[in-house]
């Protein structure tokens, strides 16, 4: 993967175009763009934000611009963001065409706001990610698509330097996770100094509860009763797959604007027969429409939500869920009982 938009995290000795900041903030005498004192930043998306917030611990806090409910893909902005964060220290981000006004506003802030240090949580896992079409034989090819969120806001996802496209959801694997909370405590750490051992030693203790995560999904992949489960709806666990030799069956594929077909569907109710399947999954994000219709038509007992943690609920919200409780009261209980491993 090669970044058009590298991130450089950096702090200036002072921000001489405060001025300006205050323009672009609609008001005059504070400025904006970065403080003496490091302490408030943004982060692109819920996971992202969560990261950040149990990464800073007291010395800073961080806000996600996105809504409950919706999810950081194909998102649009209001036109106040790019102020309201160039007012504050610091702004973490994937650096994925997927969320391609992060990328624009990560450039804007390396270019105008030389105080305000952006972190790509990607930085280092260039080999490591996997291309849209990757899959078990079981996910539909795509010769290209515009990818949206699941709230019907789509966009072109857009292609990197060398024409591959890539599959965002990183984040889903808890290994990889490990890895981008470390970034994020490095870059906070070279933004402020003075804190950067409490930024690592936070990482590290998060780290340990993404370690209890990973021995659980390979509990599951080793106890697994059948190697196949049904995902009715997008598929964003691919990093999954990848990670633990699971397999999900998606009559749909990997990108939510696919419809699938009628025979498709019913290959895959064919499946959940002939496997004993007593579980469908579907996207807590998306209809479970799809997942009901399936579970109406074949053996199967019940549709189960799964997330993708790209985002949260307002019931998920208000019961203080981040992304641990996300994959560990989730995910964890619906992979085990759709492989069978209970």
């Amino acid at each position: 993967m090669t970044h058009s938009r590298r991130s450089v995290l950096r702090r200036g000795a002072g921000l001489a175009v405060a001025g300006t900041a205050a323009s672009l903030a609609g008001c005059t005498g504070n400025g904006g763009g970065g403080s003496e004192e490091f302490d408030s930043g943004y982060a692109a998306f819920f996971t992202l934000n969560d990261w950040a917030n149990e990464v800073a611990g007291d010395n800073a806090s961080f806000e996600d611009p996105v809504d409950v409910g919706q999810l950081g893909h194909g998102w649009t902005p209001d036109g106040t963001l790019a102020a309201d964060v160039a007012a504050t220290d610091a702004f973490v981000y994937l650096d994925s065409p997927e969320f391609a006004w992060a990328q624009d506003l990560a450039a804007t802030l390396e270019s105008d706001y030389d105080t305000v240090a952006t972190v790509d949580v990607l930085d280092g896992l260039e080999g490591d990610l996997l291309e849209w079409n990757h899959s078990h034989g079981e996910s539909h090819d795509e010769e290209g698509h515009d990818e949206g969120d699941h709230d019907g806001q789509g966009h072109d996802e857009g292609d990197h330097d060398n024409g591959t496209r890539y599959d965002p959801h990183v984040w889903t694997d808890p290994v990889l996770a490990a890895e981008m909370v470390d970034t994020i405590a490095t870059g906070l750490g070279e933004a402020d100094p003075d804190n950067a051992e409490a930024y690592a030693a936070n990482a590290e203790a998060y780290a340990a509860d993404l370690d209890a995560i990973d021995d659980a999904f390979r509990s599951i992949a080793e106890d697994a009763a059948r190697d196949v489960a049904v995902l009715a709806g997008h598929n964003s666990f691919q990093y999954l797959e990848a990670r633990y030799g699971f397999r999900l069956r998606s009559p749909v594929g990997v990108s939510p604007q696919n419809e699938p077909t009628q025979s498709e569907i019913a290959d895959t109710i064919d499946l959940v027969d002939a496997e004993g399947i007593d579980v469908v999954l579907y996207d807590r994000f998306q209809s479970p429409r799809l997942a009901e219709s399936i579970v109406e038509n074949s053996g199967a007992a019940e549709a189960v939500p799964v997330t993708p943690a790209g985002g949260t609920t307002r019931e998920w919200n208000d019961a203080g869920y981040g992304y641990l409780e996300q994959m560990t009261e989730i995910n964890v209980p619906a992979f085990e009982r759709a492989f069978g491993a209970q």
